[in-house]
C-alpha cells in the first residue's frame, strides 16, 4: 500500500504534461480510447495530478459545461489502483465552486461504485462512448 497519495491541481506546465502522460498511458496504451478522443477540452478544462510516494500515479481534470460541471478523466496507472482513484475524485470536488449546482460524470461501468460512494447515482441506462460502457452519474 503506498504510503503517501497526494492529489494537487496543475498550475504549471510541466505537470501538465505528466498528467497527460499519466491519461495517455491508461486511455491509449491500456487500448481504452482513441488518442483524438482523450485529448479533447484540454484549454477548457481544470487538471489534477496524483502522486504516490512522488510518483505520478494519476490524473483527472473537471470542466464547466452548457449541462454543469463536469468531472472527467479519472486514469490511475495499474501499479496504483487501489485509493488514488478515491484521492483524485475527492480532490476535484473540492475544487468545485461553492455554487457548482449541477455535478455530473459519465462513468464507466466498473467504476460505478466508486463514484457512488461520492454521493453521486446512475442517471438512466448504460450507454457506449468511445467503444466503452458507461453509466451517466450525478451528484444526489
Amino acid at each position: 500500500m503506498p504510503s503517501k497519495i497526494e492529489v494537487k491541481k496543475v498550475d504549471n506546465a510541466a505537470d501538465l504534461q505528466t498528467a497527460f502522460a499519466v491519461r495517455h498511458q491508461v486511455f491509449v496504451i491500456e487500448g481504452i480510447c482513441p488518442p483524438e478522443l482523450e485529448r479533447e477540452n484540454e484549454e477548457v478544462s481544470h487538471h489534477f495530478l496524483a502522486t504516490v510516494d512522488g510518483q505520478p500515479a494519476g490524473a483527472a481534470r473537471w470542466r464547466k459545461t452548457d449541462n454543469g460541471y463536469k468531472l472527467e478523466r479519472f486514469a490511475v496507472l495499474s501499479q496504483f489502483r487501489g485509493g488514488v482513484g478515491s484521492a483524485l475524485v475527492k480532490a476535484v470536488l473540492d475544487d468545485l465552486p461553492a455554487d457548482a449546482g449541477y455535478v455530473y460524470l459519465h462513468a464507466q461501468t466498473p467504476a460505478v461504485g466508486l463514484y457512488k460512494k461520492f454521493g453521486f447515482i446512475t442517471e438512466g441506462a448504460e450507454f457506449e462512448e468511445a467503444g466503452i460502457k458507461h453509466y451517466k452519474m450525478v451528484m444526489s
